[in-house]
């Protein structure tokens, strides 16, 4: 089964809360917010500011807010950022740790699928991944010009 870390999904939801924050947001606030204790939230925003994914400032009105919005956050730079390289086996990219590789009648053919993954999870930012918190019938309708805006 492909699971991923408990601390990847703390990741995706400190991020979309991060978002509703507007501006800078403090990891005891983010904690207290999601549920999450708060050296776990503060381990993981140090994790995501050392991808570039969250800054961080120092002070009495420092914390953390987004570095991109969340529409131009892939899924799976949130995963890379915690949980390491997305791979499905260890031989996979070249990895060490299988015993056997050099007899092995499927070395290298699990890259394709890994590449499948890799592309699906690109594909989905942090913002489909908050749009789809929403009940369907709630979301509001995406305007298809600016003439439906005004």
């Amino acid at each position: 089964m492909l699971k991923l870390s408990r601390l990847t999904d703390y990741a995706v939801v400190a991020l979309v809360r991060l978002d509703a924050a507007d501006g800078v947001a403090t990891s005891p606030g983010i904690a207290a917010a999601i549920g999450i204790p708060e050296p776990t939230v503060a381990k993981v925003l140090k994790a995501l500011a050392g991808r570039g994914l969250v800054i961080s400032t120092r002070g009495a009105r420092g914390g953390y807010r987004l570095a991109r919005r969340l529409s131009q956050i892939p899924i799976s730079e949130v995963i890379m950022a915690i949980d390491g390289p997305i791979a499905l086996t260890s031989c996979v990219d070249g990895g060490l740790g299988c015993e056997s590789q050099s007899l092995c009648p499927v070395a290298g053919r699990w890259d394709p699928v890994n590449d499948a993954i890799r592309e699906a999870l690109t594909g989905i930012t942090l913002a489909d991944m908050a749009a789809a918190a929403v009940p369907r019938a709630f979301r509001l309708p995406v305007p298809v010009s600016l003439h439906e805006v005004l």
